[in-house]
């Protein structure tokens, strides 16, 4: 079935309804009439812009597309080299972080920040801000600064973030879901009760989660056992039937005219090389041709789908979904929704296809630029879907995987490195982004873990990003993979510690 004929199927219309956010009138001449107005607007912008968050890796680039774009982050990733990121130098006494959460709220409290806002402001305007992770506490600061937060509010994103909840948004917009069942769990007999019809082999997750950690593959009360706590404390629990699928996701965004879509990317998922996470996600491969015509188009059909019913909940901008895909009967089921940019961001938005037209994010943050605007969502999908208009890519996301603690003193320059022909690599050049990776022996590395950092189970060491390929056609680490995988790893000099244990706070991903 086509992507025409199953949304013809469904009787899909662009969505405009009461709760969808209200545009400011304006003027004949403030209306933007397609992409090279949109670009043209946003190379001329004057309102100040901001992602604020640990890291500047989900938004990468941005301030190459939009005049006036800044990152201010708690990580220097870049060591001071980077033209248009700002951290502040000193650091104020806060609480321990336990999320990203906690990192955004300390730096709009920091002192250095609140002056580097004000030095930018455009007249009595602050201006407007994007975050990775934000909550009711980052919305009370930010509207005490005067900085607008581009994304809607913490309360509407905790509930689609909510794993149960995205089941229910999937049922409203007709997109598939993996058999389930939604219920609280006891305990194992329990379990057994209210999954029956689901088999023995089950996946548990949790309302909220973090790349993989709670994510539980349960076939005998052993298994079980093992996670127990974690899976009883909570009020409900999405619990499918385990199917033999791989992983895949796609990155969208809702706009007042409809919902614009990249093409599906793989997943990479659990490598043990990568993450400590069974079920965690550590990278992305976009290529040409990677997924069958069918594959494709169910997913552009099923993200449009749920796009256009975020739109009816209120929802606008960018979101990201997981597909799974049953490698037994060829069906796509919905696996997740992420309402935000992701770890997975980077990729779509340095594509040949994004950068032929405008990145995702420019149409997010022009639903925040009060200004009116046409654009023909059907000719940017059907450009974006085309194979020839598509580039090949690879990230890693690489972690610690060993249960220690372990001091930084030396750590990979973020840039482009070089592979040699015996599986040494070297620092190359500085660059901020992957655009300048040249070939397959080349790739760019963002480090997060530094000098003077503590690495634990789990922790984000960095990300590295090359064209081509980082797995086989059935879905193993390749050998280059491999090689760059350990090479990273070997340009870390680190020392375990013990009585450090209980002074770190596991913070989980960085980026995602």
């Amino acid at each position: 079935m086509t992507t025409k004929e199953i949304l013809d199927k469904k009787k899909v219309k662009k969505p405009i309804t009461k709760k969808a956010p209200r545009v400011k009138k304006a003027s004949k001449n403030q209306v933007l009439h397609g992409v090279p107005n949109i670009r043209r607007f946003f190379y001329k912008n004057e309102v100040p812009l901001y992602f604020i968050s640990a890291t500047n890796f989900n938004m990468l680039g941005a301030d190459e597309w939009i005049k006036g774009f800044k990152f201010i982050c708690q990580i220097e990733c870049f060591d001071g080299e980077h033209p248009n990121v700002f951290s502040p130098k000193e650091e104020i006494p806060h609480d321990e972080f336990t999320s990203i959460e906690d990192i955004n709220n300390y730096l709009l409290q920091h002192p250095e920040v609140q002056d580097y806002l004000k030095t930018r402001k455009k007249g009595n305007k602050v201006g407007k801000a994007m975050f990775l992770m934000f909550d009711e506490e980052t919305e009370k600061l930010a509207k005490k600064l005067g900085l607008e937060i581009m994304f809607p509010s913490a309360k509407m994103r905790t509930f689609m973030d909510n794993k149960v909840n995205t089941n229910r948004i999937a049922e409203k917009a007709g997109v598939p879901c993996v058999p389930y069942v939604l219920s609280p769990v006891k305990d194992y007999a329990d379990l057994k009760k209210v999954s029956k019809h689901l088999g023995n082999d089950l996946v548990i997750q949790t309302p909220f989660g973090d790349s993989g950690h709670t994510t539980f593959f349960i076939s005998n009360e052993d298994e079980f056992k093992k996670y127990e706590e974690e899976i009883v404390k909570e009020k409900e629990l999405k619990i499918m039937k385990r199917i033999n699928c791989r992983g895949s996701a796609i990155e969208a965004c809702v706009t007042r005219h409809g919902t614009i879509v990249a093409p599906l990317m793989t997943e990479l998922v659990g490598f043990k090389e990568l993450t400590p996470y069974k079920g965690g996600w550590c990278g992305n491969e976009i290529y040409p041709n990677a997924f069958t015509p069918e594959i494709r188009e169910k997913a552009t059909a099923y993200t449009q789908l749920f796009g256009n019913q975020l739109r009816k909940e209120g929802y606008k901008g960018y979101f990201e979904l997981d597909f799974l895909i049953d490698q037994d009967n060829g069906e796509i089921y919905l696996g997740e929704l992420n309402p935000r940019v992701t770890g997975a961001s980077s990729i779509t938005n340095h594509a040949v296809f994004a950068l032929a037209d405008a990145p995702l994010f420019i149409f997010h943050i022009l639903e925040w630029m009060e200004v009116d605007y046409t654009l023909n969502i059907d000719e940017i999908n059907d450009r974006w879907s085309r194979q020839e208009n598509i580039d090949g890519w690879s990230q890693l996301i690489i972690k610690h995987t060993k249960d220690t603690i372990e001091y930084v003193s030396d750590a990979p320059k973020s840039g482009i490195w070089k592979m040699f022909d015996n599986g040494h690599i070297q620092f190359d050049r500085m660059d901020t982004h992957r655009r300048a990776v040249e070939s397959e022996n080349e790739a760019f590395f963002l480090h997060i873990a530094k000098e003077g950092d503590y690495l634990y189970e789990g922790a984000d060491m960095g990300i590295l990003v090359s064209r081509g390929r980082m797995m086989t056609n059935d879905f193993k680490l390749n050998t280059r993979a491999k090689h760059w995988i350990t090479a990273i790893r070997n340009k870390y000099t680190t020392q375990v510690v013990e009585d450090k244990r209980e002074k770190i706070v596991l913070t989980g991903s960085l980026t995602k």
